[in-house]
Order: C-alpha cells, then structure tokens, then sequence
C-alpha cells in the first residue's frame, strides 16, 4: 500500500483524532491526516482539525435522501481527497455498506471492550462499561479491528488488556480504558502504515519490522 492518507470519521469531541493526527504531522507515523468527516457541525473534533490545518467536513445522514446518496457524497468526498485509509475515532453513523465495501480492510475502528465480548449493536460509550461491570467481569479493555459490514465485527488488529477494580464504577473503568487507547490505535495505525499486516479471512497476521 501507498503512504496512507487517512480520512478521520468524528462525531464528538476529537481527543483521539487530534493524538492521530499529530503523531502522523510529527512523523512518528508514517502517515497524512487528510480529512476530518463529522457528523456534527458541533462536534468539537472541527475546532481541533482548523488548529491542524485538517481540512474537514461535515455530512449528516439525515441531510440526504437515502442512504444511496449519502454514501454517494461520502465516496466522492473519499475520492477528492485520494483517501486510502479511514479511522473511526468516536464516529456514531453506520457506515454505508458501499463505503465498507469500498475500504474493504482499511478502515480501522476502536472499541472500549475486548471483542467479541461487550459488542455488538447498541454497545458503545459508557453503556460498554456499565455491562462490564454489570457483568462481574475481571478484565476489560480496548480492541482495536478493522470494519465489516456488522456492528464490532471485523478482523482484530490489536487489543490491550486493563484489570476490573472490586471498586470501579462505569466512570473509573472509562478513565483507565481511555489511557490506553490513544497508543492502541497509534500502534494499530503504524502496523498498516509500515505494510506490516498480512490478512486472511478473519485472520490478521502482524509481519516483522525492519532491523534498524
């Protein structure tokens, strides 16, 4: 694959594409923070993407017609920019199933649970920690896959484990599991950037670096 050109897809906040973004403008990932997508002209990922000189955009599912259109726009929009690469970073839009198919093993997801466990639809933000700690679960943590054409489904890259406290709530465990994603994902982007990822079927191969 070519130097990644990443399209960032944010509904909120944006803490971890801003950690993203400026681990690739630093260098220490061999790729380009191309174009922020939001969900929302709110969405303080926006502000965050202008400090960057990011350019973004925002496309909201319920301004188009159909879905068709929709990811019609999101495609031409993908191609404009000559995306190769996507990251879902806090984004709560389904994505169309032409732009999956399209991105077919290049667009990455987190999740802040270790799949297949604490998945699935409706499992997301805080109500994946309340599960876990509904459900006397030990370990917890974040998971970071490539994304297919069902909810917190695709291939894993990376995950990373963190402890379930006797004494946590949904707010603490948050807290802990939020450490440790900036670096996962970082550490998932870095292996597609350096062409170290080998895949078959549901199966991710993580190739040897380069001996420096």
């Amino acid at each position: 694959m070519s130097r990644l050109r990443i399209a960032f897809f944010v509904s909120g906040n944006g803490t971890l594409f801003e950690s993203l973004a400026t681990r690739c403008q630093s260098g220490e990932l061999n790729a380009d923070p191309a174009l922020l997508v939001s969900s929302s002209a709110k969405a303080a990922a926006l502000e965050r993407a202008q400090r960057l000189s990011v350019p973004s955009v925002v496309l909201r599912l319920s301004e188009f017609a159909s879905e068709r259109a929709f990811s019609d726009a999101l495609l031409k929009l993908l191609s404009e920019h000559r995306i190769n690469f996507i990251c879902l970073a806090g984004y709560l839009t389904l994505i169309p199933p032409a732009v999956v198919a399209a991105f077919r093993n290049r667009m990455l997801n987190i999740h802040p649970a270790l799949l297949p466990a604490f998945g699935g639809p409706g499992m997301y933000g805080h109500r994946v920690h309340e599960a876990i700690i509904e459900s006397g679960a030990r370990i917890s943590g974040a998971t970071v896959h490539l994304v297919d054409d069902k909810y917190d489904h695709g291939p894993i890259v990376l995950q990373r484990a963190v402890f379930v406290r006797a004494d946590d709530t949904a707010d603490t465990l948050a807290e802990r599991v939020h450490v440790i994603e900036h670096d996962l994902y970082a550490d998932a982007v870095r292996l597609f950037a350096d062409n170290r990822i080998e895949i078959a079927d549901r199966h991710i191969r993580i190739l040897p670096g380069k001996r420096a």
